[in-house]
């Protein structure tokens, strides 16, 4: 009777843990979408995952719904802010930091075409497109075209100046839908500059165009930026 109930006992403790997307004692992870606690609501989603805080460096890796399961479609490895990252709730302005969190992606841009097969909004940069970090100005964390009076240039970016990580890029949504001032502006997810980034995620050119023609709108995608482990952790968003 005693080994029989410790058969049931292991049975439904093992039942909880895959109902909770962990795995087994000694099994294979669950996918990392099945371990975050909100993906968004979409079938698609982006995470950008670092080691740590400190980290300038980690993966970026898509994935989508199969069949009831998430399932990875690609992966590339992924640059950061040149100070780290940052919970995004308390980031500062000009800090050089990635936000973490859960964000929406409501367009992409680009100074080149949109590769073939993209679906989502896209929209060219032209010589007089800004994109406004001005804290004073109304048009802040805004595309805006031409640059307003009360946005100042000092205070803003030029898209067009940056050739070769605005060839194609997606707006993260962080500090989008109600501006705060000193939060942060112009966080995209971009391909690779030379280094380290001032707040964006990036990611190598190919993979950027790879990213771009998969997303599909009707699937709501999102992206998750975070840590393997700690108050950052990727899988607390």
């Amino acid at each position: 009777m005693r080994a029989r109930s410790v058969t049931i006992a292991s049975l439904t403790a093992a039942i909880a843990l895959l109902t909770l997307g962990a795995a087994p004692p000694g099994g294979p992870a669950a996918p990392l979408p099945e371990r975050m606690a909100d993906t968004g609501g979409g079938s698609q989603l982006v995470t950008a995952q670092a080691a740590g805080t400190g980290s300038t460096t980690g993966t970026v890796t898509w994935w989508e719904r199969r069949d009831g399961r998430w399932v990875a479609a690609g992966s590339a490895a992924a640059r950061f802010g040149a100070k780290g990252l940052a919970d995004g709730g308390s980031r500062k302005q000009g800090t050089y930091t990635t936000p973490t969190g859960l964000y929406g992606l409501p367009y992409a841009f680009g100074i080149e075409p949109a590769p073939a097969g993209t679906t989502t909004a896209y929209r060219r940069v032209h010589q007089d497109s800004w994109w406004c970090q001005d804290n004073d100005s109304r048009s802040y964390n805004r595309w805006t075209e031409p640059r307003p009076a009360d946005c100042r240039a000092a205070e803003s970016e030029h898209l067009v100046s940056y050739a070769t990580q605005y060839a194609h890029a997606f707006v993260i949504a962080y500090n989008y839908d109600r501006p705060v001032r000193g939060r942060g502006a112009g966080i995209f997810l971009h391909v690779n500059g030379r280094g380290a980034t001032a707040g964006c995620v990036s990611v190598p050119a190919d993979a950027m165009r790879r990213i771009l023609r998969w997303a599909e709108p009707g699937r709501r995608p999102h992206i998750a930026i975070g840590t393997a482990s700690g108050a950052t952790a990727i899988t607390r968003y």
